[in-house]
């Protein structure tokens, strides 16, 4: 019904909604070679590098009481991925949340992406995506309905233990709102961009990473901050050209227009400071040395080292996952990985002269709070 109303098509079953295995693997073989294989790198690079992430699972140990103490780590039984559908199609978030949970252990992966607007078209890329992937089955719902139903659970589509993936403000906020019911990984926000750039950076590979932020959204955010007045203006102008003929110029243009920036700082340090306190989703070095600034940098969702590193090959192929922290949240928050689908378990097995040893002290404590049960256990 929520399809029907908000969506514009008519699906006539929920069941019609599902679509399984056999329609990806037959958008895959629709794509062309070049497609196939580009699929195919980007699925192998994600997946070599989240399977080198490690667990941080505490081995088991019989300490000198004679007790037993361990945490383990399992995976979710299901997750429920959320793909943008709106002005763009996004294949490339499939592999970044799907691998990964792949990798993690996950048995059934679902994914929610909302079909052609009127028609319920889902485009082959990404069908192809889910396959190459291992995804379960995929569903035409998009929006703040399709995260209720991840949560909730339908007839059709069970209900997942965790929500992860971009989405619109609407997507946003739903997670917000079940969240508690069933985990989510964040609360993203519109996708953004800090390059950190000095005198000696190319203005041409500054605007086009700015530009390439931009142009997702006209909400996202591209700031340019550098030490250089003379690079400053002259990536304002690499914008201007780069603008002219690009297809989503409209979209990329209102968003620098709204809410990019250029800030030039006094020097290198400031750059370096105020990039770490904006704390971006996309942290881009354009500077001699780039790689040496990389350990004065502690708050950024994904740092993309010197002229070699634009941050498009991040958003396909480079491996690291590129669902990020954004909004800031990079204060605190971690980018999408294994461990975003695996959950640890304590694990304590006491002897009974384990359990002597410490019995007063568990007595004391259980006194001090007035829990008698507790003692008595």
């Amino acid at each position: 019904e929520a399809t029907r109303r908000l969506d514009g098509w008519d699906p006539g079953t929920a069941a019609a909604l599902a679509l399984g295995p056999g329609e990806m693997k037959a958008a895959y073989g629709r794509l062309p070679p070049e497609g196939r294989r580009a699929l195919a790198l980007g699925a192998k690079r994600i997946g070599d590098f989240h399977r080198r992430e490690r667990d941080a699972e505490v081995p088991a140990k019989r300490d000198a009481a004679g007790a037993t103490l361990a945490q383990v780590v399992r995976p979710l039984a299901r997750v429920g991925l959320y793909v943008p559908g709106g002005t763009a199609r996004y294949p490339s978030s499939v592999l970044m949340t799907a691998i990964p949970a792949r990798v993690a252990g996950v048995a059934e992966i679902y994914v929610c992406s909302p079909g052609v607007r009127g028609t319920g078209e889902m485009d082959d890329w990404t069908l192809a995506a889910c396959h190459v992937s291992g995804v379960t089955r995929l569903f035409r719902v998009g929006g703040a309905q399709a995260v209720a139903a991840m949560a909730f659970g339908t007839d059709t589509l069970p209900a997942v233990d965790k929500i992860c993936g971009p989405g619109n403000a609407y997507v946003a906020a739903a997670k917000r709102i079940v969240f508690g019911r069933v985990d989510i990984d964040m609360i993203a926000g519109p996708s953004e961009i800090l390059v950190a750039a000095d005198g000696d950076a190319d203005p041409a590979e500054v605007a086009a990473d700015l530009i390439a932020q931009a142009e997702h959204d006209v909400r996202a955010v591209a700031v340019l901050v550098t030490n250089s007045a003379k690079l400053a203006l002259a990536a304002a102008a690499e914008v201007g050209r780069q603008l002219s003929d690009l297809p989503r110029r409209e979209i990329a243009g209102a968003s620098l227009g709204a809410r990019g920036a250029i800030v030039v700082a006094k020097d290198l340090g400031e750059v370096i400071r105020l990039a770490d306190e904006f704390a971006p989703e996309h942290l881009a070095l354009h500077a001699r040395n780039a790689g040496r600034l990389v350990p004065r940098i502690s708050r950024a969702g994904a740092v993309f080292v010197g002229s070699s590193t634009p941050e498009a090959v991040g958003d396909y192929v480079a491996g690291p996952s590129h669902v990020l922290p954004t909004a800031g949240t990079a204060r605190f928050a971690s980018p999408l990985s294994v461990a975003t689908f695996r959950r640890r378990m304590s694990v304590l097995d006491l002897s009974p002269r384990a359990l002597a040893a410490v019995a007063p002290a568990v007595e004391a404590l259980a006194r001090a709070e007035g829990l008698e049960g507790h003692w008595r256990a």
